[in-house]
């Protein structure tokens, strides 16, 4: 009865192990957040933001039970324009000095098809939590020439920047927005297993 008793102990023990979330962190220096809004209408201004850091946990297969965790820092948004920078980085836009992060938390995943899926969660900026959904691509997983375990992960969604508190909304002539309301975000992730 003992041995019957402690041989399901270990078997128990070994399913836990192998459904068993791990954190992944994510690489900064092999990924990338990014933006584009329209411009006078006709055009879309691309950007970045350099400055994140977040983690994922999963076991590395199953993504309905992941769970992940963003911030980026406003300060950080660089499109390639120093003037237009440190506008976007003033009270009109997103008042960095005020509220310095973005954060992205998960709250549920929902399986697509092959390797698709979409990640909805909640996004706090400006002191304003609104519900978004990633659409997301999960690009495997590898093993470097230095033994770590790697995931790559692209996502994309669109928010309206009024939602989130961010109203400068000066017009042309003609009646668009100098700067257009819906934003464009893509996610570029690499993520690094923690070793045990």
């Amino acid at each position: 009865m003992r041995k019957r008793l402690a041989g399901a102990l270990v078997v128990m023990m070994s399913l836990a192990t192998v459904g068993r979330a791990e954190k992944w962190e994510i690489d900064k220096t092999h990924s990338a957040v990014g933006f584009n809004v329209r411009h006078m209408v006709v055009a879309k201004v691309p950007g970045y933001f350099r400055d994140f850091v977040g983690f994922i946990n999963f076991d590395g297969q199953n993504l309905e039970t992941g769970i992940v965790e963003f911030t980026v820092q406003m300060a950080s948004i660089d499109t390639d324009n120093e003037n237009r920078d440190e506008h976007l980085r003033s009270a009109d836009f997103f008042d960095a000095a005020k509220f310095p992060s973005a954060v992205f938390k998960s709250r549920k995943v929902i399986k697509g098809e092959g390797s698709s899926f979409k990640l909805v969660g909640d996004l706090t900026m400006k002191d304003v939590t609104k519900e978004v959904v990633f659409e997301c691509e999960f690009n495997g997983v590898v093993t470097d020439p230095w033994g770590n375990t790697r995931a790559g992960f692209s996502a994309q969604t669109k928010i309206n920047r009024q939602d989130f508190n961010v109203t400068y909304s000066k017009k042309l002539d003609t009646g668009g927005l100098i700067v257009g309301d819906d934003v464009n975000i893509m996610l570029d992730i690499e993520a690094v297993k923690a070793k045990s």
